[in-house]
């Protein structure tokens, strides 16, 4: 059960730490421009972290095993950080804007799971996506 609690934990630490960078990131600062220097600094850290992980002599057999879905997940993640950044320059509250936008995605991650990946819809998980939206509005009154 431990090692299923450390990559959550993990998630919800990054998570915080994120949100917080996000809603302090100066409104004068080039949104993109701010996002190189964070590309950067990740693309430094995760390369340390990817040769340390691995033989020297197997670094380019385990770069030949990455795929589109690299390239896709980057652009993803540029969407994903770039709309938080907007959202708390246009007035979204750190303690709404996530709450809204992750329920909004787990409703939609509900279906894209049953469509892409055949995972079943039970009445448990329509009921939580009901609750869901009575939840956003509450939360938007």
């Amino acid at each position: 059960m431990f090692r299923m609690i450390i990559p959550i934990t993990m998630v919800v630490i990054s998570n915080c730490f994120y949100h917080i960078c996000s809603k302090s990131m100066p409104n004068n600062v080039n949104t993109f421009g701010g996002l190189m220097v964070t590309y950067l600094t990740a693309a430094i850290i995760t390369g340390a972290l990817f040769l340390y992980s691995i033989k020297y002599e197997n670094t380019l057999i385990e770069l030949a095993k990455i795929n589109w879905t690299s390239i896709a997940l980057g652009i993803a993640i540029i969407g994903l950080e770039a709309g938080y950044i907007y959202a708390y320059r246009v007035g979204w509250q750190v303690n709404n804007a996530p709450l809204v936008a992750n329920t909004c995605l787990a409703i939609a991650l509900l279906f894209i799971g049953a469509i892409l990946y055949h995972e079943g819809i039970t009445l448990k998980q329509i009921a939580g996506m009901i609750l869901c939206i009575v939840g956003l509005i509450f939360i938007n009154l």
